[in-house]
């Protein structure tokens, strides 16, 4: 296609996991059930937490918003992926694109600081045990923690933004993934944007390195506090605590990174389009599970609901 100036263009094209017609089919129920159970298993997180004043910790306090962020990134890309293939049209607006572009990062960036987040809320529980609610984790701070996090996630969100709008015109309109991305929209565009994608690794680069920083020093004062306990019951109860937002956080970033290091390093359609449907759906929807199975206080309160409504 033509180079194009952004004035005339008004839609994107979405090429999707695949454009053979006899996979469609298949590709619709499979995306559509893995929505629906990633939906539904953060609604059961959210609602066991809410019903159970068991639950009402910091920690699970911290979880559910991590539940409702979750349902937010996999409901910015999957809907519209399963519409296109309901549809047979792969047509976004480019508003449309630029839209869920924002949300997309928001609710990824949200994630990562939620992580974090967790991570230091974990090490106030262990290390010191004292000062945890109503003390250091007070409602008011966890409240805070929050409000920072979407705070800075929207900052992330709009700075990346306002990187793809400086793209004065496109050499093509096809984009080779199920969503709109600023990598994908920048080798869109019809002159060099070295420069902007530069910009784009190095803010992604240290959005990811500065949540990862506090999940390791949390971690680091961890593991210290918990090597001076004596007792192997003692240790073991410490970081049983930590084991299911452990796992989130390996499962989170390293599908993350490792796709980010993947595109960078060696850039490949069919590579990017697989690792987006790994952190965009499949880690989203694991999520409830290692919480649910690795927790028993969510166990329990997961039980008391069934009972209620058999």
């Amino acid at each position: 296609m033509e180079p194009q100036n952004l004035t005339s263009v008004s839609d994107f094209f979405l090429l999707g996991l695949s454009e053979d017609p006899d996979l469609q089919p298949l590709l619709l129920g499979l995306f559509l059930s893995m929505y629906l159970v990633t939906v539904l298993g953060n609604l059961l997180i959210i609602l066991a937490i809410t019903s159970d004043s068991h639950l009402h910790t910091p920690m699970y306090f911290f979880l559910s918003i991590l539940s409702l962020a979750d349902m937010g990134f996999t409901s910015t890309t999957v809907p519209r992926m399963i519409v296109n293939i309901q549809t047979h049209s792969r047509v976004i607006s480019y508003v449309g694109c630029l839209t869920q572009m924002s949300f997309f990062i928001l609710f990824g960036y949200m994630d990562s600081t939620l992580l974090t987040v967790m991570a230091y809320d974990r090490f106030v529980a262990i290390c010191h045990p004292l000062h945890y609610p109503p003390g250091i984790m007070s409602p008011r701070l966890c409240c805070f923690l929050v409000w920072v996090s979407v705070f800075v996630s929207l900052l992330d969100s709009q700075l990346h933004n306002l990187l793809v709008l400086q793209v004065a015109c496109f050499k093509d309109v096809e984009i080779s993934n199920f969503f709109c991305h600023p990598s994908q929209l920048l080798k869109l565009a019809c002159f060099d944007t070295f420069t902007n994608t530069i910009i784009v690794y190095f803010v992604g680069t240290i959005s990811g390195f500065l949540p990862i920083s506090g999940i390791f020093f949390s971690y680091y004062k961890i593991v210290s506090s918990v090597l001076r306990v004596s007792s192997s019951a003692g240790k073991y109860k410490a970081f049983s605590t930590c084991g299911s937002h452990l796992s989130v956080v390996c499962l989170f970033y390293g599908t993350a990174i490792g796709g980010y290091l993947g595109s960078a390093l060696s850039p490949s359609p069919k590579k990017d389009v697989e690792t987006s449907v790994m952190y965009t759906l499949v880690t989203p929807m694991l999520n409830p599970f290692i919480y649910s199975l690795r927790n028993r206080d969510i166990k329990r309160a997961l039980w008391r609901i069934l009972h209620r409504t058999a």
